[in-house]
């Protein structure tokens, strides 16, 4: 496994959901990262957040680790589900709900919306 490979698999392993995002929560760099910390917000979802733009070698390594050409990635219980459009159809559907539940992420649906 390589260098870049064990410190994602070690970074996945650190919480039940994480988001390899660019920027944090408070200040994504780019709409798409802010389009899904908004989803995860809007469940009531706690989440480790990953800036990749701190470290290249994630940036560039979290595509391959997963074979997806594109950041925002979310895992859930070390499973990679997918990026922003994936996860805004899923939350569209309702389909959010039943991988949430699936994998006992609790949740709650935020009554501000």
């Amino acid at each position: 496994m390589s260098d870049s490979n064990e410190k994602i698999t070690n970074l996945i392993e650190k919480d039940n959901v994480v988001l390899f995002m660019k920027g944090t929560p408070d200040f994504p760099q780019c709409g798409f990262s802010a389009n899904v910390v908004g989803i995860l917000k809007y469940f009531g979802v706690k989440f480790l957040s990953i800036n990749v733009l701190d470290d290249n070698e994630i940036r560039e390594g979290i595509k391959e680790y997963s074979d997806w050409p594109t950041i925002p990635q979310i895992y859930i219980n070390k499973e990679f589900i997918g990026g922003c459009d994936i996860l805004r159809e899923m939350a569209e559907n309702g389909e959010i709900i039943d991988l949430l539940k699936k994998n006992k992420i609790s949740f709650e649906i935020s009554k501000d919306e």
